[in-house]
């Protein structure tokens, strides 16, 4: 028996516009964000930049291979995150939605509402993570690879003519790691931030919110996420890239490749190298993908997210 519904209705058409406004959402962050998703990458597994800055390494880029290359895996990585961002946004509000009907009660779901955070998006970065990972392999290679393929067809095909099925989910163990604790650092700080600004101000001022003002809210609690992100996902984030240039022994699994290279790269390359860079661009990426989800939900006349949070003014 089904536990009772405690939450709104939600339609397969509304999941659609739930779908639509996240991929939009991530699709233009992430493409936006490829010229810093290059330099971060470059500085994670090229040893020629080790210790470069941001600056310095995305100058030696362009010296050497053009300003064009800043642009490498824009293809991949705007189809990618198309997928997975529809994925994704979608996702969390269908199980998040199935995790506070679990609980009983609104009273239940509002005491548990951490957890309920943590696992619509755990849950739902998972299954987006199936469809994420064979263009995620292909843009690392493109941009770790020189030379590899001139762009995201050819760069595909090469790779599934030459490795098949391997070669795209080879480092899928590796991207759950990453993307897991970043999606869950991304929706779980952003509610918790949304929470507090809210709790801060008291009911009647937030109902009173402008449009401006409701951005504001979510551009804030999107740079405070972003931060959380890109910390916790940064490790796996610089794994990734190195599996997908093929380092370490390919006899071993995919998880203990990933511990060898852990222990070969050291504490301190694993979490700092590159982790200025990402976090400038995760939290462009969370706060602008925010921004945008909210306003395309507006437009298209999406069903506004549940909502758990406790209601008490800190005031």
């Amino acid at each position: 028996m089904s536990a009772p519904s405690i939450t709104p209705t939600f339609g397969p058409g509304d999941y659609v516009k739930f779908f639509g406004a996240g991929a939009l959402a991530a699709t233009l962050t992430h493409g936006a964000a490829t010229p810093i998703d290059v330099v971060k990458t470059r500085i994670q597994v090229d040893d020629a930049m080790k210790g470069l800055n941001m600056v310095k390494a995305a100058r030696q880029i362009v010296a050497k291979e053009g300003a064009s290359a800043l642009l490498t895996g824009f293809g991949p990585t705007a189809v990618g995150y198309l997928v997975q961002g529809g994925g994704k946004f979608a996702g969390y509000e269908f199980f998040k939605k199935k995790f506070i009907d679990l609980t009983g009660s609104q009273e239940k779901a509002t005491r548990r509402r951490t957890a309920i955070y943590l696992g619509a998006s755990a849950t739902a970065e998972f299954f987006a993570d199936i469809a994420l990972c064979p263009l995620e392999a292909t843009r690392i290679r493109l941009v770790s690879q020189r030379g590899f393929a001139s762009g995201l067809t050819t760069g595909f095909m090469r790779l599934a003519r030459e490795e098949g099925f391997r070669g795209f989910y080879s480092g899928f163990v590796p991207l759950l790691f990453k993307q897991v604790p970043y999606a869950v650092g991304q929706f779980s700080v952003h509610e918790a931030a949304v929470e507090v600004i809210y709790r801060s101000m008291g009911p009647e001022r937030k109902a009173k919110l402008t449009q401006l003002q409701s951005t504001g809210v979510e551009l804030s609690s999107g740079i405070v996420a972003g931060v959380a992100a890109a910390v916790l996902s940064h490790p796996a984030d610089t794994l990734l890239s190195a599996i997908n240039k093929g380092a370490g022994d390919p006899k071993q699994g995919v998880t203990s490749r990933m511990f060898s290279l852990a222990r070969e790269f050291g504490p301190r390359r694993l979490l700092l190298a590159g982790l200025g860079p990402r976090i400038v661009m995760t939290c462009g990426l969370v706060a602008g993908q925010f921004v945008i989800y909210a306003q395309c939900k507006t437009l298209v006349g999406a069903p506004p997210g549940i909502e758990i949070h406790k209601e008490e003014s800190l005031k």
